[in-house]
């Protein structure tokens, strides 16, 4: 028997308003949605996108071999870093990704005999993370990446001796966040889309996305004031920034763009820096440019993540979950679908990119509020993340909190309108809840399935 009743929504827009949905509500004889978990079947990414020319093929394979390589101290590694190799937390599901199953943190802490300790938030089974401190010792803003590991003992880096930062301290005194890695498929297709693509499409739909308590900005570079796209707080302008401070930061690895030394205490130095800069005497194109181009190049080319067309689920529950992603507002910040513009590469010019992203910041509630700054990103504000290749990602949110999707769409709902303290995407799960059960397994399944 089904019955009917009118559900009063509260909303948040430039004042309090009411929606009135009248939904249909039916039994669902025990039923439960459940997250499908990670595809199964072929990864379907880690080659390069369709269309390369002969030579950009060449950049792109050299770009995977360094991207995939680990180094060590006489390349430049430490003496703080947080893992060896970018693939190490780009891996799952191929080179490229986001963290894998099994974390190698875990094994790279005593590489080489090195001597660290492993913090506690660091498992075998969890995500790959860096750590960053929300505030410094007196008290002001800090919001920097404190590695977690050193050199020390390393048989590589005789006579270092450095000790690692007191994560368990600063975890007592709730003065911790996380990031995991962000998957970088596609990602020379986002950065080809105009900023004024991204710009009108955040007025596109304005009374829905009024109605519903979105609204949404660009993040901008503050030197330039050009828009940003990259990162969890779409803190990074270009791919090349993106790799020059990940190689720095998360091994310490001085470039061209980052030369200085995240430790510079003088017994730990076994490289002159910086360590990678633009080889003039190279015997190859590829042999000239320095490793931050090389994985600049590798991302760029990368081919974007292909949706499953019947799995999980089958082809008929992942269209009707496609039609709810779109009824129920999930639509409104992550944009199906947006479109390069011109370019000097032919394989990444006027291209369709269905990445499920606005690329705009939002305010997602103090739920998932990580009191860090970056930019024009505040403490609660986060880029929609693009949801191409979703079904095969392990874990979810910025800091990895959760391997289970519904945990991750509930994550989204947080705070209060009156309050302040309201996420943009709290009407969108209010109407998810209200959604039969079987509904939520179409939607769950749609998810999987990109």
């Amino acid at each position: 028997m089904k019955s009917k009743f009118v559900a009063p929504l509260v909303l948040a827009s430039a004042g309090v308003c009411f929606l009135f949905f009248q939904i249909e509500i039916a039994s669902s004889f025990g039923f439960l949605a459940i997250d499908p978990g990670v595809r199964v079947g072929p990864s379907g990414v880690g080659g390069p996108i369709a269309g390369l020319s002969d030579s950009e093929g060449k950049f792109f394979e050299a770009g995977l071999g360094d991207f995939a390589e680990p180094d060590g101290t006489s390349e430049g590694l430490g003496p703080r870093m947080n893992l060896d190799s970018c693939s190490g937390c780009h891996l799952q599901p191929e080179v490229g990704g986001t963290s894998p199953f099994v974390n190698p943190q875990v094994a790279f802490a005593n590489k080489m005999n090195a001597t660290n300790t492993v913090p506690s938030f660091i498992t075998a089974n969890g995500p790959v993370r860096e750590a960053r401190f929300v505030r410094n010792p007196d008290g002001t803003p800090d919001g920097g990446v404190h590695a977690l590991f050193t050199i020390t003992g390393r048989d590589d880096a005789p006579g270092c001796v450095l000790g690692q930062p007191a994560f368990e301290q600063e975890l007592a005194n709730r003065n911790v966040i996380f990031r995991i890695p962000t998957p970088t498929y596609g990602a020379g297709l986002i950065e080809e889309i105009p900023d004024s693509a991204i710009v009108a499409n955040r007025v596109a739909n304005a009374s829905t996305k009024r109605l519903f308590g979105i609204s949404g900005r660009v993040n901008r570079n503050g030197n330039d004031g050009t828009l940003t796209r990259f990162g969890w707080k779409a803190q990074n302008k270009s791919l090349l920034l993106f790799s020059g401070e990940a190689y720095n930061v998360e091994m310490g690895i001085t470039n061209e763009l980052f030369q200085t030394e995240r430790d510079e205490t003088p017994t730990c130095q076994f490289t002159p820096g910086p360590n990678t800069v633009t080889n003039t005497t190279g015997a190859t194109p590829q042999e000239t440019i320095s490793a931050i181009e090389k994985f600049a190049f590798f991302m760029r080319f990368l081919a974007p993540p292909a949706p499953s067309p019947d799995t999980p689920g089958g082809a008929a529950s992942i269209a009707r979950g496609m039609t709810l992603f779109s009824q129920i507002g999930c639509a409104l910040c992550h944009t199906p679908t947006l479109y390069t513009g011109n370019s000097t590469v032919a394989a990444l010019g006027n291209q369709t990119v269905n990445l499920f992203s606005d690329l705009l910041l939002h305010d997602m509630g103090i739920g998932l509020a990580d009191g860090v700054s970056q930019g024009r990103a505040g403490p609660r504000e986060f880029r929609s993340a693009p949801l191409w290749g979703l079904g095969k990602r392990v874990f979810f949110l910025h800091d990895g909190r959760t391997s289970n999707l519904i945990e991750a769409i509930e994550a989204h709902q947080s705070g209060n309108v009156f309050f302040g303290t309201a996420s943009e995407a709290n009407l969108v799960i209010s109407l998810y809840n209200v959604l039969l059960e079987g509904q939520k397994q179409d939607l769950l399944n749609f998810l999987r399935s990109l």
